[in-house]
This record gives structure tokens, sequence and C-alpha cells, in this order.
């Protein structure tokens, strides 16, 4: 299997677009398709807090119904799939700039995009598991004991990470590192905590290079495991970003 798997988008179209030229895909059918068949993966968090999320949701439901990608939500994906069905969801961390998109189409082009947004969601896993589990895509990763697994707590592990409950000063989450203790022999790449370089350990990958807070957009390739990234254009925000230690 032959795929590129692309961090965050977060509603960077742009950098979306310059990021799969560079892997040596071609869009003359206005779809990222590669020449020699390769596959694109996706680790969630496609909306929010970027200037086009909408087009965004568009090329990769469309390159899923094709065949030609595999997604895995995350905690924002499932979030705007909440406010889609009507729950009661705070429109916040982001979300207010996708719904101000969504809120600027006519009802018809409303429609079209809740619809296929929804589709994409609910009939794609939690997490992927590809070549024969030799790779698993996963937001925000996932326990090599609970690859297979898909209960609520596995849920919330995939989504939003190994959270302890408490916050830092700044509100956000206090979050274990599950991946420094990880030892299984399937590769798990994921995203959903930003850092300035791919972090690498222990046969899992966080690609999430933080696009939307001015670092960059970064794709894994597998099997190769190489690292592709191109800069981000939007402001950058030094204090979003995490670093682990080794």
């Amino acid at each position: 299997m032959e795929i590129d798997i692309i961090g965050d988008i977060h509603g960077c179209y742009q950098e979306f677009e310059e990021l799969t030229k560079k892997l040596g895909y071609s869009w003359k059918n206005g779809l990222p398709v590669h020449p020699d068949g390769r596959l694109l993966g996706f680790v969630g968090d496609l909306t929010d807090r970027g200037p086009a999320s909408i087009k965004v949701i568009e090329v990769v439901h469309d390159l899923w119904e094709k065949g030609l990608a595999y997604y895995a939500p995350g905690n924002h994906c499932n979030k705007l799939y909440r406010w889609f069905l009507g729950n009661n969801v705070q429109v916040t961390h982001g979300l207010e700039t996708t719904v101000a998109e969504l809120e600027q189409l006519e009802n018809r082009d409303f429609k079209r995009i809740k619809k296929k947004f929804i589709t994409l969601y609910e009939q794609s896993p939690l997490y992927q598991m590809l070549d024969n589990r030799q790779l698993i895509i996963a937001h925000a990763g996932i326990r090599e004991q609970d690859i297979g697994k898909f209960t609520a707590k596995v849920k919330t592990f995939v989504l939003y990470g190994d959270i302890t409950g408490e916050k830092h000063a700044d509100g956000s989450p206090v979050r274990r590192d599950w991946a420094k203790h990880y030892r299984g022999q399937s590769w798990i790449i994921y995203g959903h905590t930003p850092t300035r370089e791919v972090r690498q350990i222990h046969r899992t990958a966080n690609i999430d290079t933080g696009a939307v807070f001015g670092g960059k957009l970064t794709a894994f390739r597998y099997p190769e495991k190489t690292i592709v990234s191109v800069p981000s254009a939007m402001p950058y925000v030094p204090e979003k970003f995490r670093a682990f230690d080794s």
C-alpha cells in the first residue's frame, strides 16, 4: 500500500493544494490524483480556524467517495458533525469560522455540504487500520492494546488524546505522552497536538505541524516513512506549539 497521510488541515486549503502538488498529485480535474495510484490519508480536523474549511470538506469527501482517500475524524470533525445534527455545541475554538463560512452559503449549497460532511463522517471508522494493521491512522493516537476496539473510552482517547481531566493555565487539557510508552509493531500516524517538527518515536509519528498556527502542513509517506511539508501562510502563533521530551 502506498499512501500519503496529511496532518490537521484546519481549513488551510491553499497549503493542502500546495502539499499535494509537492507530493506529485495532479489537480487537472479538480481533485488531487497521483499518476502512480498513491492514495491520500487524513488524520482528521479538516475544518475550523483556517480560511477555507468548506473547500477542504468538498475535496476530502469527493476523494473518499471515489476510493482515493482514507479519512479518520478528529475532535473538530466530531464537533462539526454534532453541530450539523442540531446538537447544542459551543460555537467556539475555531468552529465559529466554519459556521461563518456555512452561513454565507445559499440554502441549497448548505444542504449539499452538510450531506457531504455527514456522509463522510458517518461512513468512516473512528480510526483506520490499513496494510494488515501495519498502519493505523488515528486522530490523537491510540494505545497498542486498543487497536481493533471501538468502545466509548477508546473513542475519547482517539479524538482527544490521553487526557487527564486537568487543565493547563490557558484552559487547554493536560495530556499524557502516550507515544513515549508505545511499543507496538503497527505504525501509528496521528495529529491533534501541534509541534514545530514531526515527532517520530517508537513507530508513531505526530504529523500535526500547526498549519493553521503558521507552522507547516505535513504529509507522512508510507511505506517510505518519509516526511514532506510546505510552509503555512497563516500568522505564526508560537504559544500553540507543544514541545515533547524525547
